[in-house]
């Protein structure tokens, strides 16, 4: 493949489409490459996610456990206090996360609650750790004060292709998910942007969904690829096991070759993974994970059996977050 491992932002969908779908063994072979072109072939960045604030969100996400529209049985909660959210960073750092990532149950942020989570940036990042927010939609204000707080990254998911978006989500369009997106990148906080597979959606969106991240002018510098995990009483309920796992290692290594320097994290799902589908996914070069038993509301596999796969596989965990390490080289 003449350009493989060039940054680029002019690809096109048959292009995407035609790595996709190439023999297993070739996609592997190239996003492996890629991969060992540009990181430590054996080394994991771990995040840990805390729900800062969970339940009644305003948005309709056909997948999402928080909507206030859907009776899933989750109680809303109040926001957290900045202690006990420093507190859970102490407890993650302890167990090798070099990022907390911390997400609202927001369509955006509230005036009253946004001086706390600018708070929350600080202390997080004083112990040394990456901090990532997921607050929904921004202003320039808030933007502005995230970037002045420290913010390292800021979560807003695509999902999925422009075409299926309004088969998810209603509430808000994706030009609105686009245009936070570019306010992020413009004030130089990274962007941590990915998707969720296996809605009901077809292979051409999954390709669609990729160009759009490897199209931006900035690639994400974290891209999360998630497998659906079915919530009772959300209107995807009974989607699952609509995607196999190779048809998912072949996203995680497609979104390799396309975006060489951006983290690629294996997110919600895993627990729908065994460990052979899991180490393959790392082999294609998903270099992040969520790590502990909970992404918001979801199950994730326990930290402890996460350390056991490590063991197995020769992997190991990020020993810095970059911004410690760019802090100190400064």
């Amino acid at each position: 493949m003449k350009s493989l491992g060039q940054i680029r932002h002019d690809w096109t969908s048959a292009e995407i489409k035609a790595i996709m779908n190439q023999p297993f063994n070739d996609l592997m072979f190239q996003a492996h490459t890629v991969h060992r072109m540009n990181f430590e072939p054996n080394e994991v960045q771990i995040s840990t996610l805390v729900n800062i604030k969970s339940g009644g969100c305003a948005e309709d996400c056909s997948y999402c456990s928080q909507s206030s529209r859907y009776d899933t049985g989750l109680e809303k909660q109040k926001m957290m206090a900045v202690q006990e959210v420093l507190d859970k960073a102490m407890q993650a750092k302890a167990k090798g996360a070099t990022r907390l990532c911390m997400g609202a149950a927001w369509r955006n942020p509230n005036k009253k609650d946004f001086p706390v989570v600018l708070e929350m940036v600080k202390v997080v990042r004083d112990l040394g750790m990456e901090t990532c927010m997921t607050l929904g939609m921004l202003d320039d204000d808030q933007v502005a004060a995230l970037k002045e707080a420290g913010l390292d990254y800021y979560n807003h998911n695509l999902d999925t292709s422009e075409a299926y978006y309004s088969k998810v989500i209603t509430t808000r369009s994706f030009q609105d998910r686009l245009d936070t997106i570019d306010k992020v990148q413009k004030s130089g906080i990274n962007v941590c942007s990915g998707g969720i597979i296996g809605m009901g959606e077809q292979h051409k969106d999954r390709v669609e969904l990729l160009r759009t991240f490897a199209n931006m002018d900035n690639h994400p510098g974290s891209v999360p690829i998630n497998l659906l995990v079915p919530v009772e009483g959300t209107p995807l309920a009974d989607m699952k096991g609509q995607t196999d796992a190779f048809e998912f290692i072949r996203v995680i290594a497609t979104a390799r070759v396309l975006m060489p320097q951006s983290y690629v994290r294996l997110s919600a799902g895993r627990m729908e993974l065994n460990e052979q589908a899991q180490a393959w996914c790392f082999f294609a070069g998903a270099n992040s994970i969520f790590y502990g038993d909970k992404l918001l509301t979801t199950d994730n596999p326990e930290a402890d059996s996460d350390v056991q796969l490590f063991k197995k596989l020769g992997l190991n965990m990020q020993a810095q977050s970059k911004a410690h390490i760019e802090e100190e080289s400064a």
